[in-house]
């Protein structure tokens, strides 16, 4: 964050020492750190703000570009008349028996009989 180096640092704790004194010196520090986490919490604080104002902003820009799409199609393909939205679509038969004449039965006779679990066999 501030890029300071080890002699950095070193010159400042030394200066600290002789001008607060080695008495002072760990409430001083003490007070200076709540100092900063109170800085970081408002400064945490105004980035969560300043996001949550991009992504809505975003937000605001995708639902032009989606609603300029959706008129974009809608106007390429028209509604159907109201008359034939009531209609069913209507499905093709399928190649075998009619369904009033399919009988099921059959299939199960083709299957092997496994007796249900615990059940002794016959």
């Amino acid at each position: 964050m501030f890029d300071l180096s080890i002699s950095e640092i070193a010159i400042i704790a030394i200066i600290a020492t002789v001008v607060i004194g080695p008495k002072e010196l760990p409430r001083a520090l003490a007070t200076a750190g709540k100092w900063m986490a109170k800085a970081r919490g408002v400064m945490a604080n105004f980035r969560t703000g300043l996001d949550a104002m991009v992504r809505e902003a975003e937000l605001q820009e995708m639902e032009k570009k989606w609603s300029s799409e959706n008129d974009r199609i809608m106007s390429e393909h028209p509604a159907l008349p109201d008359d034939s939205a009531a209609q069913e679509p209507r499905m093709e038969p399928l190649d075998g028996p009619p369904a009033d004449k399919f009988d099921p039965s059959g299939l199960i006779d083709d299957l092997p009989y496994l007796p249900p679990a615990g059940d002794p066999k016959p």
